[in-house]
């Protein structure tokens, strides 16, 4: 894959050879198509091999169609493709979505993955619906860019502006939900984010020349999500992904009456403004996780499946990543030994910061039993329990003013728990990420109790920064005396960590992984 993969990826260049949009306007000019040179991508697109699926998207003049470089159709002639680097690029550049490949469901990859920019940043924000209750200008303030910087950077790295990236989500959620469940239509449109059925019959009819309802391949009754009381869908990535080594990071640390793990399955309680559910994720065949979600407000159904895909990392390109770091030799056993590994993240960043502080120089076994304790005694009990599944994560509210030395813990620790509750309290916004690791960090150590190791774990799961690093972490120090031949100094493996940036964040989850 080598040298082609340089090919493919190695730039961008503009692209003004596109098809009309469907609505029969004039063509949307200045389009970022992936084009070094068009000949490597076409050889791609042949190949069918996964292990491009992601990374690009081919939009067939002729038809009007995009698809991944997997599809089964026939292949196309080289003059009549045009390459884009997302599915919102051939969104907005007129193009719909192949019924046969279906890219809704290719692994959500991408040139700008992986590096701590604006960017990156900005498209967490969206998958958590920062777009849907905010205009472009509110929200590329809240990113501390101007919107038109804001505007040109989205047309850099994806080829679509941010509204765009926005809209294909939710397109391509929709599609995903007509294809996988039996949903009704108007429960589609609001799981999706329409607003209205009005606007999710309208977009579907003008994409795709017909209602929504009769893109469903099969037959038979609709079923409300209140009826069946579940929704399952497939959440892709590239492969390899290390499930084992996942599951075993999140069981051990896996908080009683919250979280469920076993072999095959994690399982949790969820609480979303007052409203309470759970979420049940198991591999699957074809490169994805299968996805259970049972929750009463179908409008959360994107938040969820952005907070999965952080918890299990299903962005992440692990060829890139683990090409990078083996070029260290010393490191380069641990990634061979484990090519999949992924960087667990956090659920809720509230939470995360919680169980951080409660982990200060102890235990993660020891960290556990006091969250066990903390959850039992604020959390609230789940309405309708699911076996060992009772609670849900205490509020900040709840912890702001409660008693927690009680709980068994020095009184310093109990009072950097409620300090974090009450600046929780204070931003809502606290545990976003929506700034570089640097002010990132000052905005955590602001926080009484939160020192910088603590700041760099939760940068490091919570906000997914890639080159968030705790070097001051005792078993990260030991695993790399061992491993990489470091002394027991925070600063000297600082010092070689130096030549794993940008991804000094999947270095200490090797080392950690490794022992």
């Amino acid at each position: 894959m080598g040298n082609l993969r340089l090919a493919v990826f190695g730039r961008f260049r503009r692209h003004e050879d596109v098809r009309k949009p469907l609505d029969g306007a004039a063509p949307r000019p200045h389009c970022l198509a992936m084009d070094l040179d068009h000949d490597a991508c076409y050889r791609a697109v042949c190949l069918r091999d996964p292990r491009f699926d992601g990374r690009f998207f081919t939009g067939v003049k002729t038809t009007g169609i995009y698809c991944r470089p997997i599809c089964p159709a026939r292949t196309p002639r080289r003059e009549n493709v045009v390459f884009f680097p997302s599915a919102a690029a051939a969104h907005e550049a007129g193009f719909r979505p192949c019924l046969r490949c279906r890219p809704e469901t290719a692994p959500d990859l991408g040139a700008w993955r992986g590096t701590a920019n604006t960017v990156s940043r900005a498209l967490g924000l969206i998958e958590l619906g920062a777009l849907d209750e905010a205009t472009l200008d509110v929200f590329a303030a809240r990113l501390g860019v101007g919107e038109r910087h804001l505007r040109r950077l989205f047309r850099q790295h994806l080829g679509a502006s941010p509204v765009a990236v926005a809209q294909t989500r939710r397109v391509l959620l929709a599609k995903q939900l007509i294809h996988e469940t039996r949903l009704p239509m108007a429960e589609v449109a609001f799981a999706a984010g329409f607003g209205s059925i009005r606007r999710f019959n309208e977009t579907f009819q003008a994409l795709y020349g017909q209602p929504p309802g009769a893109l469903r391949r099969e037959n038979g009754l609709e079923v409300p999500a209140a009826e069946e009381g579940a929704i399952v869908l497939r959440l892709g990535y590239h492969p390899p992904y290390d499930w084992p080594a996942m599951v075993q990071f999140l069981g051990r640390r896996a908080i009683a009456g919250v979280e469920r793990v076993s072999a095959d399955a994690y399982a949790r309680t969820v609480d979303l403004d007052g409203a309470q559910g759970t979420v049940v994720v198991r591999p699957t065949v074809g490169n994805a996780l299968r996805v259970t979600v049972r929750f009463p407000r179908l409008p959360a159904l994107p938040v969820i499946i952005a907070r999965l895909r952080r918890v299990f990392d299903l962005a992440a390109d692990p060829l890139a990543i683990g090409a990078h770091l083996a070029k260290d030799p010393l490191l380069a056993p641990l990634v061979a030994s484990q090519p999949g590994l992924r960087l667990p993240g956090a659920w809720d960043g509230f939470e995360l910061a919680i169980r951080a502080v409660l982990g200060q120089q102890i235990s993660v076994a020891a960290a556990r039993r006091l969250a066990g304790r903390l959850v039992t005694a604020h959390g609230a009990i789940l309405r309708e329990p699911a076996g060992d599944l009772t609670h849900v994560f205490p509020r900040p509210d709840a912890l702001a003013t409660a008693d927690l030395a009680s709980l068994g813990m020095p009184c310093s620790r109990a009072a950097a728990l409620s300090a974090v509750a009450a600046a929780a309290m204070a931003d809502r916004h606290l545990f976003e990420s929506y700034c570089d690791l640097d002010e990132a960090m000052e905005r955590l150590r602001t926080i009484r109790g939160v020192g910088e190791w603590t700041a760099q774990y939760i940068a490091l799961r919570q906000f997914r920064e890639p080159d968030a690093f705790p070097a001051a972490d005792i078993a990260l120090i030991r695993a790399a005396a061992r491993r990489v031949g470091c002394s027991q100094s925070s600063a000297e493996l600082l010092a070689r960590a130096e030549a794993w940036r940008p991804w000094r964040a999947y270095a200490a989850q090797h080392l950690w992984a490794g022992g």
